[in-house]
């Protein structure tokens, strides 16, 4: 099976998953954590947690390794605009998705019995499809774990803890997550085999 047949079933299998969820899992699974929102140390933990997934981390990050390093250690340069890439491309795509699905997020479902998509918003409450942290967490964690492969069961996991918070914290529905944080492996997989695993090699082998 060639790679590009691979990608289009990862792709298919993602949509069914989030079909699937859109009808099964979203709503139930929201209502059942809404019921743990008053515990002030179970949100404190996860919304720390959640604080892990603002793009602003690995964006600054990125940019502050490459600045530093480009001049004197060109693999760790090369590593740093990676990883700036892979969060900037994959928040970008996730901020233009949410404004042309412009599915509700919970909040409206709880407040208003709103569930849907109405296209074209750019309101918060509005902006649930796919979700942005998951983006960024997963791009990020893959990033890391291809550039550092001893320790990718931790990034991995460690994506996938802050994917899950935003649906712990009733800020994303679960079709949301999984889209997201497929955008953001997606998007940091085609970076790495098209442009910068030649460039790390390169630089590796100088």
């Amino acid at each position: 099976m060639n790679e590009r047949r691979q990608e289009l079933i990862v792709l298919l299998l993602t949509v069914m998953f989030c079909i699937a969820a859109w009808f099964l899992f979203d709503a139930p699974l929201a209502v059942f954590f809404r019921q743990y929102s008053g515990g002030s140390s179970w949100l404190g933990f996860w919304n720390t947690v959640t604080k892990a997934g603002q793009s602003e981390w690995y964006l600054v990050g990125g940019m502050a390794i490459f600045l530093a390093f480009r001049k004197r250690h060109r693999w760790r340069a090369v590593a740093g605009l990676f990883l700036f890439a892979s969060v900037a491309i994959s928040g970008l795509a996730a901020d233009l998705l949410k404004v042309i699905f412009g599915r509700a997020r919970p909040m409206l479902l709880f407040d208003h019995r709103i569930y849907g998509l109405d296209g074209f918003h750019i309101e918060h409450e509005w902006t649930s499809f796919p979700s942005g942290h998951s983006a960024t967490a997963m791009s990020a964690a893959l990033t890391l774990s291809l550039l550092f492969p001893r320790f990718r069961p931790l990034f991995i996991a460690l994506g996938l803890l802050i994917a899950a918070s935003r649906i712990v914290l009733d800020q994303h529905y679960l079709s949301d997550v999984a889209a997201g944080s497929m955008l953001g492996v997606a998007t940091a997989l085609i970076l790495y085999q098209r442009l910068f695993r030649p460039k790390l090699d390169e630089v590796r082998n100088a």
